[in-house]
Parts: C-alpha cells; sequence; structure tokens
C-alpha cells in the first residue's frame, strides 16, 4: 500500500513543483507513491463565467490528452512509469514551456515527451480515446470527495486506506524543498494532514515560481 497518494493534472505549475518535493521525499526515504489524476477540464466544465476563457480551456484540454496517456501507461505498465511520464510532461509544460503545443498536434506531441520518459510511443494514440476519461472522472470524483470541491490541484493523501488517513489541497509551494528541507516540511504536513479534526490552513500570498 503506498505511503501518498498524489492527484494532479499535468498542466497546473502549482502541483508541479509540489511533486519535485515529494519525489525528492520519495528518494531520500523510500517511500511509496501512488500518481493519480484529478483532471482540471472535468473540475471547471460547468463553468460559464467570462473569467474562464480559451486560456484556460485550451490548457485544461491539453491536460486531458496528457492524462488519457498516462492512463493508458498506468493500464499497461503500471504506476511508477505514470510517474516518469509526469516527470517528462512536467518538465516539457513548466521547464521548457512548451505547455500549448500539445493543443495543435496531441499524438505527435505526445510521441516526443514518451520518447524522453523512455516508453513506447504506440501510447500517444490514446490522445483522442475518451473510453480513458471513466477512470479519470472517477480518480477526479475521489479526490474531491477528500477535500471538499472548492480546491484545485494537487490533493495528497497521507497514509490512504489507513486508520489516520488525511487528504489535503496543496501544500501550494513555489520553491522545491531540497534535503533536510524537503524532510522538515514533509514531517510537518503530514503530522497536520494526519492529525484528527484538523481541517484547514490557508494564505492567499504566493511568492514567484521557481522550477530549479
Amino acid at each position: 500500500m503506498a505511503d501518498l497518494e498524489f492527484f494532479f493534472d499535468p498542466v497546473c505549475p502549482w502541483a508541479w513543483v509540489t511533486s519535485r518535493w515529494v519525489t525528492e521525499v520519495k528518494q531520500l526515504r523510500e517511500y511509496d507513491v501512488r500518481w493519480r489524476f484529478i483532471s482540471l477540464k472535468m473540475v471547471n466544465e460547468a463553468r460559464t463565467d467570462g473569467a474562464y476563457g480559451d486560456n484556460f480551456r485550451d490548457g485544461h484540454m491539453a491536460g486531458l490528452y496528457a492524462h488519457r496517456v498516462c492512463d493508458e501507461v498506468r493500464l499497461q505498465q503500471g504506476n511508477s512509469e505514470v510517474g516518469a511520464l509526469y516527470t517528462a510532461l512536467g518538465m516539457a509544460f513548466h521547464q521548457s514551456d512548451t505547455e500549448r503545443m500539445i493543443n495543435g498536434d496531441p499524438e505527435t506531441f505526445m510521441t516526443e515527451i514518451l520518447k524522453t520518459a523512455d516508453l513506447a510511443t504506440d501510447y500517444a494514440s490514446h490522445v483522442h480515446d475518451e473510453s480513458h476519461d471513466a477512470y479519470i472522472r472517477e480518480d477526479t470524483e475521489l479526490a474531491l470527495s477528500r477535500t471538499g470541491r472548492d480546491v484545485g490541484t494537487p490533493i495528497i493523501t497521507f497514509h490512504p486506506g489507513q486508520p489516520d488517513e488525511g487528504s489535503f489541497f496543496g501544500p501550494v509551494i513555489s520553491a522545491i524543498p531540497r534535503g533536510e528541507d524537503a524532510l522538515r516540511l514533509w514531517d510537518a504536513i503530514e503530522l497536520i494532514a494526519t492529525s484528527s479534526g484538523m481541517s484547514e490552513l490557508k494564505r492567499s500570498n504566493r511568492a514567484q515560481l521557481n522550477f530549479n
């Protein structure tokens, strides 16, 4: 059983930074992380307000294209390869700023990402396979059932399936903690997440994102 479940949409830069912190701790403490899906397109599909414009819609569709391929990798090869694909996607989307390119030619874009992740390129054909959407929606709904619906990404669950299971949106961090800093933050967040009765800890101020 995993020590942590991490629900991600690959287009979210804040989730990407948090995921690199999780990966750092995973390596330092040999924790088992299960990579799961939360689709921002599905979360926002009922929105009709003017603030939810074409840029958001295109970005969220990019996430769904990527999720479909991630799901096929999950089915064929398993969780660790989903993590490898998410790493390749995050580097392309956030550290090379090529997210928008996926919308023009999703299959070609994902072919290159799969090559980077050392995965079979024929998975790229699943970008248009809507049969994956049911599982992606199921994961999305599970994540929101654990936190409430007024949140974004990432959502993390400590100790899934255990008596002290605890889930939160976040932590939203602007830079990736490394080494002892990563471990100190992990221990603090794990304690908060698994403490009985703890519901919310929040501030709205955010520093500029740093992906290094």
